[in-house]
Formats: structure tokens, C-alpha cells, sequence
């Protein structure tokens, strides 16, 4: 309460305050018949009793008139609740205070909405009216807690590991590869500056300048359109160290989140479990695990290889195919027919994936259009290869290794969701599943013509030392030195250890991905100024903190943030803008011939 005319804050008053004179500043959340109020502030909550006597008349009058969310101030004398009218839900509940004084701050007109947690609002209206939403408990919880994690974060790495907090530039130019970028006018005709999707140049260039351990909590922008868990506008944890190894990252990286860990959340064991892409993708089906349960896929060729069953041969005729499984526990008693024909219109829609299904009978036989093809022998191996217990569920696939991991591993997260909706308990709510996944490739096919390579992460990313040989001649096979950590199955942050050579970093812009290495000729040329070998990472501050606190979405940790779609619904950003006002940036806008109609209109 320093520097503020309160004595109190709404939620600090307990039984050892009885009897001291008060003065509390707060929001009217509730009033009733003119007896009480509750008043909330930041803090908490207490109750005011409205004084009933002539004397006070004036005072009962303003407070029983005061609308809901009406700014006040009361002045009273804390007293004990009378006898079996005490609240323990209540931190204040066993006190209420008896107002003498108050006086209405601010009046609230009509609500759009109840600012009540349970109370069901539609995203866009709490959007639109941002400031109200924000007085509700839980986005108040969830900024207050964040703001605590990045405190202690900004602790360890300066106060205790020597990192230095610089902030880098927002206007800069387009980088070769990765996100799309958003554009920013200047008013030299034609040129354009970038907003940076992340600082990773700068913290490059920081450690040719010796900076040694650079941290930022960064503002980075991507204009990545309508994507449901992004914002073209978002903050990360960006880190950067000369001299440092991968383990060394880790190390770091565990640390910091073990030191910033909400004790509220429970502790956090380290080091992390480790695997590698390859492993993941084998196993789970994606490059970002959900280890909080199993449902593993599960390589059944070698059992099925010998039968006589001609799609599977067929599958199995292909380079690098194979046929895998996952099984459900319990899945005939939880899951409908109708779940089960929306799990294979999903693997066929998505993924171009035939699925068969073959069920365990409580006798512990086996039920499928398969079995006939199969006998008791091969039976018995696919029941003891995918640990098959009476009323589990087999999802089969075969064909390409990647295609068959990454339909199976998309129907093991859908059956999860669908076996926990039907009552099943599978991952526990409260559960923090840390995992670092490695050797990433450092390069991948582009979607649109195959025989051209782009960078997996981005292109500053260095080869593994085993592979460095094959990056001149078969990139395709490189790992990378690049780094996730994974969080219950969403990635929450990334890293690598950079290229340091001037020459590779050339050839890597130039010969595999051919890109004109003349946009990056400052970072190139700063390579050939005796740059150390360094590394770094970014944590996603929105996506663990989401993560932390429960949250469905990252706007639900976020203080003002973008709609699904990229807008700014309490302000109408983006908006129009005069020809008057774009004449010094040398640009006329192209309307689109329906927009043209309508402004004429």
C-alpha cells in the first residue's frame, strides 16, 4: 500500500485487523438489498456492510445505488462476521467492514458482460472489451503469474549466470527463409524495412562483439495469417552463448526453468529426457511427443511380413515401408462405431492413410477383417508384440515410414482425446512432462517441388560434427545441431548451435539452399571477423505460461491480444489509412475491384 491513499488492500484484512479504521479502493462486485457489499481489487475480496441508521442515510443511499463495477471508496471499522456467518472460502471471510464514509469514484454504465469467470462470453466480445476482461480472477492470475516467471528468469540468467539483457532492433530487413515477415514502409521510394521473427541475427552479430551471454525477453512478429495457437505478434526468452555445446544449453535451459518453476505448479525434475527425431517420429508419430501417456506405435512388420494378406504386401513394396500400430486400452468399451469411422476418415483426409482396425475379444481372441489371413502363430506374436489386453483396440497402418508414424501419431493424440471425453482417465491434468528432441535433419525437401532442399529450422543452424563431411556432398542426410524442448506434447522452445565459418555459412545460403547470400552479407562478412562458436535458444513465453496456468489458448495469457485472425477488436487495427497519409511512403493501395464498389457505396 505504499505510495496509494488505501490503508488495505480488498484482500489483505483478516481477524487481526478487528477493530483498526480502514479505507479500502475497489470495484462494487455485488450488492444486496441495500445490507452489503462486496468490494474487489486486485487482491481479493471484502465484504462492506451498508450502515442502516439516519445518521448514515447518505452513505446506505450511495452504496445501495452504486451500479455493479462502480469505482468506490469506503472508509469503515473492521469487525468480526457475527457467529455462523463466516465464509472459509473467503482469505477475508471471518472479517467484514462497517462503512462510515464513501464516495462513488466512477460509476459503470451497462455491461456487456458479467465479469464473472463462469459466466460464458463469446471470444470476440472479450476481445472487443479487453479492459473489462482483465478485471476477471483468472486473467488477473495468469498475467501476475507470468510477470513472477519472468522476474525470476531475469534472475538467473543476469543475477547469478552474468547474461547480459540488450534489446535489439524491431526495424530491420527481410531474412532468407523461415516465416513470412511482416513489411514496414520507409520513406525512401521502394525500400521497405522487416519486422525481425526473431532477434537471431542480432544475437549472432552480440556474440562477435564479445558480449559473451546475451538475454532478451523479445518481441517477435510473424505474419503467418489465421493459425488458432500463433499470433503475428508474440514474446520469447531469447538466449545466446559463446563457447558453448548443446549439453551446455540444456544444462542452462533446465536450470532457468527449475529456478523460474511456479511453486504453486509442484517441482520439476532434470536433467530432461532426451530422443531423437527419428525416435519420435518412430514412436510417437511427431517431432513434439505427448509423454504423459503411452498408446506408443509400435513396428509389427516383422510379424506380419510372411502373411498372405495382399495390401500389406503391396504396402511393404515400398522404400522405407513399413506397417505399425498403436493400441487403445480399453477402446471397445469407450469407443463408438462412430468414433472409430471418424478416426479413419481423419488418417484418410489428412494423411491419404488406409486404417485397419482388429479388436481383443473378452475370450482373448481376435476380431478383424484380417484374421482370417492370419495364423494362430502370428496371431499369438501380434498379441504379445502390441501388449494386448481382453477389450483393447488395434489401429493398423502400412506404407511409407513417415506417412504411416505420422497418421498413427495424429490418431494416438485423437484417441486420447476421445477416450478422456468418454471417461477415461489418461493424462494427468497436473502433470509437467519436460522432453528434449535432437538431431533434427538440417534440411528437408520443400513442399512445393521436392527436389529443392530448404532449411528444417533456418539456415544459420550448424551441421552435426559427424555429419559436417556430407553437407558438401549429401545434404539430404545431415543432422542438424538443432534442439526442441517439448512440454505435454507442444514444442515450447528451440535452439541450435549457429555456423561460425563464414565460408560454411556461405555455402550453405548459396549451394544447397540457393538463396542470394547478398542479404546476409553483414552477418557473413561479421563470421570472417573472428567469430566464436556459439549457440542459443528461444523459449515461447506465451505457449509455457499457457501451458503453466491451463490456459486453452496463448490469448488467454496475454494482455491485449490479436483474434484468430490477426485483429485488434477493441482498437479495429489494422485500419485504413488516407492516400494524403501514404504519399511520403511513395505507395497507392491496389483495391480489390468488390472493395472499390463498396467504398463508393
Amino acid at each position: 500500500n505504499s505510495f496509494v491513499t488505501r490503508t488495505n488492500t480488498c484482500g489483505e484484512l483478516r481477524a487481526a485487523h478487528v477493530g483498526q479504521k480502514v479505507t479500502l479502493y475497489g470495484w462494487v462486485q455485488y450488492q444486496r438489498q441495500g445490507l452489503f457489499l462486496v468490494l474487489r481489487d486486485f487482491q481479493g475480496l471484502t465484504q462492506v456492510i451498508i450502515p442502516q441508521d439516519e445518521a448514515h442515510s447518505h452513505v446506505k443511499e450511495l452504496l445501495s445505488n452504486a451500479p455493479v463495477e462502480s469505482v468506490v471508496r469506503v472508509t469503515g471499522t473492521v469487525s468480526p462476521r457475527p457467529l455462523g456467518q463466516e465464509n472459509p472460502k473467503m482469505p477475508t471471510g471471518d472479517i467484514e467492514v462497517k462503512a462510515e464514509t464513501a464516495e462513488i469514484l466512477n460509476s459503470c454504465k451497462k455491461l456487456p458482460f458479467e465479469i464473472k469467470d463462469f459466466i460464458k462470453k463469446s471470444e470476440a466480445l472479450r476481445m472487443q472489451y479487453r479492459y473489462l476482461d482483465l478485471r476477471s480472477f483468472r486473467l488477473q492470475s495468469a498475467l501476475r503469474l507470468r510477470s513472477r516467471v519472468v522476474m525470476r528468469m531475469r534472475e538467473y540468467l543476469c543475477n547469478l549466470h552474468g547474461f547480459v539483457d540488450v534489446e535489439t532492433p524491431t526495424l530491420f530487413k527481410r531474412t532468407p527463409g523461415g516465416a513470412k515477415e511482416f513489411l514496414v514502409p520507409s520513406r525512401e521510394a521502394g525500400k521497405f524495412y522487416s519486422l525481425p521473427q526473431s532477434p537471431q541475427q542480432f544475437k549472432q552479430l552480440l556474440m562477435v562483439g564479445g558480449l559473451d551471454r546475451y538475454f532478451q525477453v523479445a518481441r517477435c512478429y510473424r505474419d503467418e495469417g489465421s493459425r488458432p495457437d500463433r499470433q503475428p505478434e508474440f514474446t520469447q526468452i531469447d538466449i545466446e552463448m559463446s563457447f558453448v555445446d548443446q549439453a551446455g544449453i540444456q544444462r542452462l535451459i533446465e536450470g532457468l526453468l527449475q529456478h523460474s518453476w511456479p511453486e504453486e505448479r509442484g517441482s520439476i525434475m532434470i536433467p530432461f529426457p532426451s530422443m531423437t527425431y527419428e525416435e519420435a517420429l518412430a514412436e510417437y508419430g511427431t517431432d513434439k511427443p505427448d509423454t504423459r501417456f503411452g498408446m506408443k506405435i509400435v513396428d509389427i512388420s516383422d510379424v506380419l511380413r510372411g502373411s498372405n494378406i495382399h495390401f500389406l504386401q503391396n504396402a511393404l513394396s515400398y522404400p522405407s515401408a513399413s506397417i505399425r500400430a498403436i493400441c487403445i486400452p480399453q477402446g471397445v468399451r469407450y469407443l463408438t462405431n462412430k468414433d472409430l469411422e471418424s478416426l479413419k476418415e481423419s488418417a484418410k483426409s489428412q494423411f491419404n492413410q488406409e486404417i485397419m482396425e482388429i479388436i481383443r475379444r473378452p475370450d482373448g481372441s481376435l476380431k478383424s477383417l484380417l484374421t482370417k489371413f492370419l495364423g494362430e502363430k502370428e496371431q499369438s506374436e501380434l498379441i504379445q508384440t502390441l501388449n494386448m489386453q481382453e477389450g483393447d483396440m488395434v489401429l493398423l497402418a502400412a506404407g511409407e515410414h513417415k506417412q504411416v508414424c505420422s497418421a498413427l501419431g495424429a490418431l494416438r493424440l485423437l484417441s486420447a482425446n476421445l477416450l478422456e471425453a468418454a471417461g477415461l482417465a489418461l493424462r494427468d491434468p497436473t502433470a509437467f512432462h519436460f522432453l528434449w528432441v535432437v538431431d533434427f535433419p538440417l534440411f528437408l525437401p520443400k513442399a512445393e517441388n521436392p527436389t529443392e532442399l530448404e532449411s528444417a529450422h533456418h539456415p544459420f543452424t550448424a551441421p552435426h560434427p559427424s555429419d559436417a563431411s556430407l553437407l558438401y556432398s549429401d545434404p539430404t542426410k545431415v543432422r542438424s545441431q538443432h534442439y526442441d524442448l517439448v512440454l505435454n506434447g507442444n514444442e515450447v522452445g528451440g535452439g541450435s548451435i549457429r555456423i561460425h565459418s563464414a565460408e560454411q555459412q556461405r555455402f550453405v545460403l548459396e549451394k544447397v539452399l540457393k538463396e542470394d547470400s547478398e542479404v546476409l552479407s553483414h552477418l557473413i562478412e561479421a563470421l570472417e571477423f573472428g567469430a566464436p562458436p556459439h549457440g542459443g535458444i528461444a523459449l515461447g513465453l506465451d505457449r509455457l505460461i499457457s501451458l503453466i496456468v491451463d490456459a486453452p489458448s496463448i490469448r488467454d495469457v496475454i494482455a491485449f491480444p490479436k483474434s484468430f485472425r490477426g485483429r485488434d477488436l477493441m482498437g479495429n487495427a489494422p485500419d485504413y489509412v488516407t492516400p494524403e497519409e501514404l504519399e511520403p511512403y511513395h505507395i497507392q493501395v491496389a483495391w480489390p475491384l468488390e472493395e472499390k464498389e463498396a467504398k463508393k457505396n
